[in-house]
């Protein structure tokens, strides 16, 4: 497994790594806990050193799972995100220092670590990053010594360059061909600040797959069932033929095109991957290729091309 540098934190992780949202039951639906084990064994064999959670997800239980699968297991990273106070009848964010120094202790306890490697703010907006108090907080926590590296899992470009600029040494964005302007709008903070970045989303829940009929229905527990329209479905996958020529030769699928579409951009330092099956992560790990040019110049250009005529920004 190939690896790339987190930014300027010091960590080497792995360019693909195991997020765990999906996996959690939150957002497709349950898994059952056996696969839940199978599949952070899985990511293990297959050499990944990255594993990306929150304590949101299944209220807590995914940290708690991979504080016990990963326990005692040398070089394994582990990002968790905070922000989302879940105590009170309905869920509100909060990046007060006092519920985030709490919140930080907490995951501590849940991952079984002393000191956790990267925390995010978990999706915050730019007036709680601009206040400076949960990015003092974040710093403050760093420096003494219960985190490596804080950062933040950004929503828009706005809250990603606004956290760059209070020091946040990572983000995390979501990344795929049809979100392509926010990197590029993006590219010279993260170089000129040395910010480790993380691609989520990289197959756009499923949609660049390009599995879907255009009637598609999900069901009520899958949160894409409010992600888009049914115009709106309809319209990405109208979108999806401009991937299609990419796959040939070693680009075994429209995943795989989009995922190396992902890989080949520099400042990436790792494609968060969503498998809820390890067959899924299998299928994954294999069609990432065998390291650069994960697409030929031609390709990209090409495929830049057939973006643009489709409406895309790439």
């Amino acid at each position: 497994m190939r690896r790339r540098p987190l930014g300027k934190t010091g960590l080497s992780v792995t360019e693909l790594s195991l997020g765990t949202w999906g996996l959690s039951g939150d957002g497709y639906g349950p898994v059952v806990e056996s696969e839940q084990d199978k599949v952070i064994d899985r990511a293990r064999a297959l050499g990944v050193n990255l594993f990306e959670t929150a304590d949101a997800y299944a209220g807590g239980a995914m940290e708690r799972r991979l504080g016990e699968r990963l326990k005692g297991i040398e070089d394994v990273r582990i990002v968790t995100k905070i922000g989302t106070d879940h105590e009170g009848a309905v869920p509100r964010k909060r990046f007060d220092a006092k519920y985030l120094e709490g919140a930080v202790d907490a995951c501590r306890e849940r991952l079984g670590r002393d000191v956790l490697d990267v925390v995010l703010l978990h999706n915050p907006s730019k007036v709680a990053i601009d206040g400076g108090e949960a990015c003092d907080a974040m710093a403050k926590l760093t420096e003494g010594g219960k985190l490596r590296a804080w950062g933040v899992s950004a929503g828009s470009v706005e809250v990603a360059r606004a956290a760059i600029e209070k020091g946040a040494l990572v983000i995390s964005l979501a990344l795929n061909v049809f979100t392509a302007g926010d990197l590029a709008a993006l590219s010279s903070d993260i170089d000129q600040k040395e910010v480790g970045l993380l691609a989520h989303s990289v197959l756009s829940y499923g949609l660049l797959c390009g599995h879907w009929s255009s009637d598609k229905v999900f069901a009520d527990n899958d949160h894409r069932a409010e992600r888009w329209t049914s115009d709106e479905l309809r319209r990405r996958l109208r979108q999806l033929d401009a991937l299609r020529p990419a796959v040939g030769g070693e680009v075994l699928s429209m995943r795989a095109a989009a995922l190396r579409w992902v890989l080949h951009h520099r400042p990436v330092s790792s494609a968060v991957l969503g498998p809820r099956s390890c067959l899924q992560l299998d299928q994954l790990v294999r069609e990432a290729g065998k390291g650069p040019p994960y697409l030929e110049d031609w390709a990209l250009v090409a495929l830049r091309n057939r973006l643009h005529e489709v409406g895309v920004d790439a």
